[in-house]
C-alpha cells in the first residue's frame, strides 16, 4: 500500500533523535583491567594482537599415520612404522624416508613428514602400514598460523566480548584484557499511583514494573545499575531525587512524568536544573521521550506506560549506551515477512508493533500482530517474538503484504 506523507514538526523523527543523542555524548575513556575469564559482555577498550601463531606448529587433524609425500602417494604404498607422536608428547627424531609414525589428533607433525593418512584408510601388519586409498601431499595437516598469524589483530576495539571471543583470547595466551569501564545507570520511577510488588494494592494503585523490565534490559549491557526507587509526583521530591542520582550516574533514566499531564513534573524539573535537548519523538509507542542533561549525567525521560518505556529503551537508549562504550554503530538485522492479518497504522510515527512470526513448510515467514497493541499491554511484548517495523509514513497493510520485522 502506498505511503501517505505526514508532517508534524513537533515530533522529531526517530533516526534524527538517535543521531542527536549519540552526537551529544562522548565515548567513555576510562578502562578496567580484568581477567579474560571474567570479561564476558565487557567492551574491549583496545585491539588485541596475537603474540603467537595458531596453531603454533604443524599438527595432525586426524588420528592416523604421518609420512613424507612429495607428490601423490598411491593406494598400496607401504611404510615402515618407526614410532609414535602423541598430543603433548611429540616424536623427537627425524622420520626416515619410507617410514611413518603413528600420530594422534593435535600432535606435532614430526620432522621428515608432511602428510597424514587417517587410520581408517590404512592396513597395519607387522610394523608396516599399507594405504587403502590414494593421498595428496599435506592431507589432514593443520599448518602453523593457518588460523591466526603472529601480529594479527584478533579482536578490534569496541567489540562486546562473547564466549567465543574469550576462547579466542585464551587460545593466544591472553590472560587479562583492557575493557571500557561499566556505565553507571540510575533508574527512578515516578508516580503517586505506584507501589512496590509484594505490598497490598489499595484502590487506585498499581504495581511499579518498569524498573524490572529496565533492569533486565540493562543487564544485557556492561553497566552498573543504581535503583533509586519510586518518587511521588511532587516537584521538590523529584528535583531532589534527580540531583542526587545525577551526582554519580553517567546516565539517568526516569519512567513517567514526561507527558503533558498536571502531575507530570519531570520535564519541568529538567528545565529548572538541567537542559532539554528534545522532547517528543515520532515513535509509537513512546512519543513523550525527553533527552537532556543534569550536570554531567545524560538524562533520558522514558514514558510511564510499560510498553512505551520498553520500546523507547531499546530504540533510543541502547544506541546511546553503545556510543558511550565505543561500540560501532551497527544496524539491527531485519527480515521480511508476510502479514497473516491486516496491519492497521496511521502515518505520522514510526510504529513498533508487537507480533509473532512463524515459518511455513515452504520457508516463508508469516507475522501476526498481537491483537492488543496498547502502550499499557505488556503481554503484547511478553507473548511476542518480534517487532513489525512500520516506517513513519507507512499506512495500513493488507494480508500477504511484505513487512520488515526484527526478532527479539
Amino acid at each position: 500500500m502506498a505511503k501517505t506523507p505526514s508532517n508534524n514538526p513537533s515530533l522529531m523523527p526517530l533516526s534524527q533523535a538517535v543521531l542527536a543523542m549519540t552526537t551529544n555524548c562522548d565515548s567513555i575513556t576510562e578502562t578496567d583491567r580484568v581477567a579474560t575469564i571474567d570479561a564476558f559482555g565487557r567492551v574491549l577498550a583496545a585491539p588485541v594482537l596475537s603474540n603467537i601463531n595458531v596453531p603454533p606448529f604443524d599438527n595432525s587433524a586426524m588420528d592416523g599415520y604421518a609420512f613424507d609425500a612429495q607428490q601423490m602417494v598411491y593406494q598400496g604404498t607401504s611404510f615402515a612404522l618407526c614410532g609414535s607422536a602423541l598430543a603433548g608428547r611429540p616424536y623427537t627424531g627425524t622420520v626416515p624416508t619410507g617410514s611413518c609414525v603413528r600420530i594422534t589428533t593435535g600432535a606435532t607433525l614430526p620432522e621428515g613428514t608432511n602428510t597424514v593418512m587417517m587410520q581408517e584408510n590404512v592396513k597395519v601388519t607387522d610394523q608396516r602400514i599399507t594405504l587403502n586409498n590414494d593421498v595428496m601431499p599435506g592431507n589432514s595437516v593443520r599448518k602453523a598460523g593457518e588460523d591466526i598469524a603472529i601480529g594479527e589483530q584478533i579482536i578490534a576495539a569496541g567489540k562486546k566480548l562473547t564466549a567465543a571471543d574469550l576462547a579466542l583470547l585464551a587460545s593466544v595466551g591472553v590472560a587479562q584484557v583492557n575493557v571500557v569501564r561499566k556505565i553507571k545507570v540510575a533508574i527512578i520511577a515516578t508516580g503517586d499511583e505506584l507501589i512496590e510488588p509484594g505490598k497490598a494494592l489499595e484502590f487506585g494503585q498499581i504495581y511499579e514494573s518498569n524498573r524490572y523490565a529496565l533492569h533486565g534490559l540493562l543487564s544485557q549491557h556492561s553497566v552498573e545499575i543504581q535503583h533509586c526507587g519510586i518518587v511521588e509526583d511532587n516537584l521538590e521530591d523529584i528535583q531532589n531525587a534527580l540531583l542526587k542520582a545525577a551526582q554519580s550516574a553517567d546516565v539517568l533514566l526516569t519512567c513517567g512524568g514526561v507527558s503533558v499531564g498536571d502531575a507530570d513534573f519531570v520535564k519541568q524539573v529538567l528545565a529548572r536544573i538541567g537542559q532539554i535537548d528534545f522532547w517528543k519523538v515520532a515513535i509509537k509507542p513512546g512519543k513523550p521521550f525527553a533527552f537532556g542533561k543534569i550536570g554531567n549525567a545524560i538524562f533520558c525521560g522514558l514514558p510511564g506506560n510499560p510498553v512505551s518505556s520498553y520500546v523507547t529503551f531499546e530504540q533510543l537508549v541502547v544506541p546511546l549506551l553503545n556510543k558511550l562504550q565505543g561500540i560501532p554503530v551497527n544496524n539491527e538485522i531485519s527480515l521480511i515477512a508476510k502479514c497473516s492479518t491486516p496491519v492497521y497504522k496511521r502515518p505520522g510515527r514510526a510504529d513498533f508493533q508487537r507480533g509473532v512470526v512463524t515459518q511455513d513448510e515452504q520457508g516463508t515467514l508469516w507475522v501476526t500482530p498481537h491483537a492488543k497493541q496498547g502502550s499499557g499491554v505488556m503481554t503484547s511484548i511478553a507473548n511476542a517474538n518480534c517487532y513489525l517495523l512500520l516506517e513513519q509514513d507507512q499506512g495500513n497493510l493488507p494480508v500477504g503484504a511484505d513487512v520488515r520485522i526484527e526478532l527479539f
